[in-house]
């Protein structure tokens, strides 16, 4: 299984330096740059940028620095400490992440050749590994659905939308299940663990062969 990660890790690093070098940036540049403009107008400090792309601060400083000088983010002072410096998405680094969203990558078009009920499976056992993954301290924390206070796993009996979510108050079906929600309100640990349980529970098995 292993082996097979490796590669399709492999072919999405490919996809990626494709993609950051049709922008001009490098891929940690575009993961940076993504992450800031997914964060909306508070910005962001330079110390959860590192934590979120997982290098040293030093590293995330130098990328910064690039996309400040390509007028892709600002620096301003924080909202809540006037002494720390946020750093926020410019109108030009908003349409270039956007031109990149609309970029279909090989590892996109891999996906698109599963039925939906295996992208579903594979979106669910995404979310179990992130989880076991943040649950080993392993990653930082990620805006899940299913670790959000909103999240209300198979509150309806619709089996094309069975989850709610409290904040639009609108069920929903899995597939539609995020894996970073600008939205996201952490539940506390109680009822998180109570979320998982049940969803973890109820969430659809692969189907076997010939099923």
């Amino acid at each position: 299984m292993r082996e097979g990660l490796d590669r399709i890790a492999a072919a999405m690093r490919a996809d990626e330096w494709g993609v950051a070098e049709e922008a001009g940036l490098t891929p940690t540049q575009l993961h940076a740059l993504t992450f800031v403009a997914g964060r909306g107008d508070a910005g962001m400090r330079l110390r959860a940028v590192a934590e979120h792309l997982g290098v040293t601060q030093p590293t995330a400083t130098d990328s910064i620095a690039a996309l400040v000088r390509k007028g892709l983010v600002i620096k301003l002072p924080d909202a809540q400490d006037k002494r720390a410096v946020a750093i926020r998405v410019t109108q030009a680094g908003c349409d270039v992440v956007r031109a990149i969203g609309l970029a279909m990558t090989s590892a996109e078009r891999a996906l698109e050749t599963l039925s939906p009920q295996e992208q579903q499976t594979l979106l669910d056992l995404i979310i179990k590994t992130i989880r076991a993954l943040q649950q080993a301290k392993a990653i930082p924390p990620q805006r899940l659905c299913v670790t959000c206070r909103h999240f209300r796993p198979y509150a309806h009996e619709d089996a094309e939308l069975p989850h709610h979510c409290a904040l639009v108050d609108a069920a929903f079906g899995g597939r539609h299940l995020r894996l970073d929600c600008a939205e996201h309100d952490p539940a506390p640990q109680p009822a998180r663990e109570a979320a998982w349980s049940l969803f973890a529970r109820r969430a659809p098995e692969p189907a076997g062969p010939g099923a």
